[in-house]
């Protein structure tokens, strides 16, 4: 009996990818050993929205399937992750009198539930209410006040809303696949989690994770979350640009950027050329693979540029870590040259690692960043409460619980 494994799912626009760990039992040195990795081509999402029920469900299913035919266990619940630009975060702070001399905590729990009282729209759900930092007589920076002398104390935490029905979308199709959501998490948080170090979040710096519907920014300082946002720019914005610049179907220009695609022109030979589909079926034609880069610099730039507009409105120019980049989008060459260009700041590749053990090669890649972190969220749940991991046999078991879930 294997009473704690976690699974993450991040459903893509572009591909669904899922990640099975085992908590490790040493609380001394807590971590996540990886187990089984799957991955699916997405359907039914336009953006970050759920449109074909029907389509996700599958696409989770396969996923899933895949995951746990690798690990050989079976899991009952995903933490799922969830992005968009219906999502909305904002800070409340939460104000509470001390009865005794010294903060018990019963006084945080108080405290947290003042904090997350907000009025919220019909259409809307609270996440996550995520405690930032508390004051203790307008004494600021404090992590932790259970035990301390006072008579007020402050709450200062992260709130995160989204759409009921995008939310319920996702649960529902998790549900047909045959399994169940233990949490959602904000995408950016989760990818944040995995591939950022708590001295870069001291310091500050800001992650970008380059999908293929959104680009999603996380952005820390003093170890708190500081920002984030969710732009409707991703790897799907660059192949549009390619389909009107080179005359091409989307399929083609999928491809195009995916074996040829360059984020510096300077890097590409202004001799050589690619083969693409001319304007007779069965024609081709050769287009110099520096108009490509070009197309694709070009688009890249102008997404840093809104990214680091959106930090300097949050007074986050200035970040000691500087920047990382991960997700699927992160993956062209250059890319990493070209932010560096854009923010004058110090930019690396986020890849996950910290933290894992096992199979952990299997997603030492910028596209698995948000699923790895999801299973990293689980994991620290479990950690902390002892509650939110599934708790499955293997052998046997594990293949009559896939049969009874390909039967119902």
């Amino acid at each position: 009996m294997r009473a704690n494994l976690i699974a993450g799912l991040d459903i893509g626009t572009a591909n669904t990818c899922v990640v099975i760990g085992e908590v490790a039992n040493d609380l001394r040195r807590p971590g996540l050993t990886i187990l089984g990795v799957g991955q699916a081509r997405s359907g039914g999402l336009r953006g970050d929205l759920v449109t074909n029920i029907e389509e996700i469900t599958e696409s989770v299913r396969a996923s899933m399937k895949e995951a746990e035919l690798m690990a050989g266990v079976s899991v009952d619940r995903v933490y799922a992750g969830i992005g968009g630009d219906h999502v909305r975060a904002s800070r409340s702070m939460g104000v509470v009198a001390i009865a005794e001399d010294e903060i018990a905590q019963d006084d945080i729990d108080r405290v947290h539930v003042v904090a997350r009282a907000v009025a919220l729209p019909p259409d809307r759900e609270m996440i996550h209410a995520i405690p930032q930092e508390y004051r203790v007589d307008h004494q600021r920076g404090i992590k932790d006040p259970v035990g301390m002398q006072a008579v007020r104390l402050e709450a200062e935490v992260f709130l995160v809303t989204c759409q009921i029905t995008a939310s319920a979308n996702i649960c529902k199709a998790v549900n047909r696949a045959g399994y169940r959501v233990q949490e959602l998490v904000l995408e950016p948080l989760a990818g944040a989690r995995a591939v950022l170090t708590e001295d870069e979040k001291e310091v500050g710096v800001a992650m970008i994770e380059i999908g293929a519907a959104t680009t999603d920014v996380a952005a820390y300082y003093e170890g708190k979350v500081q920002h984030v946002s969710i732009l409707p720019f991703g790897g799907a914005t660059l192949t549009a640009d390619l389909v009107r610049g080179l005359s091409v179907p989307f399929s083609e220009a999928h491809k195009v950027k995916e074996h040829f695609g360059v984020a510096l022109a300077h890097l590409v030979d202004p001799r050589e050329t690619v083969p693409l589909p001319g304007p007779v079926p069965g024609q081709s034609r050769r287009v110099a693979r520096e108009l490509i880069a070009h197309v694709i610099e070009q688009r890249l730039d102008e997404v840093f540029g809104i990214v680091q507009g959106e930090l300097q409105g949050a007074g986050l120019d200035h970040l000691g870590a500087g920047i990382v980049l991960t997700g699927g989008g992160a993956a062209l060459p250059g890319i990493v040259d070209l932010a560096q260009q854009v923010f004058a700041s110090p930019v690396r590749l986020g890849v996950p690692s910290e933290g894992l053990s096992g199979l952990a090669d299997s997603v030492h890649r910028p596209r698995f960043a948000v699923a790895a972190g999801l299973a990293l969220w689980g994991a620290d749940k479990f950690t902390e409460t002892g509650r939110g991991a599934s708790t499955v046999t293997s052998g046997v078991f594990t293949k009559l619980g896939t049969w009874l879930k390909e039967f119902f």
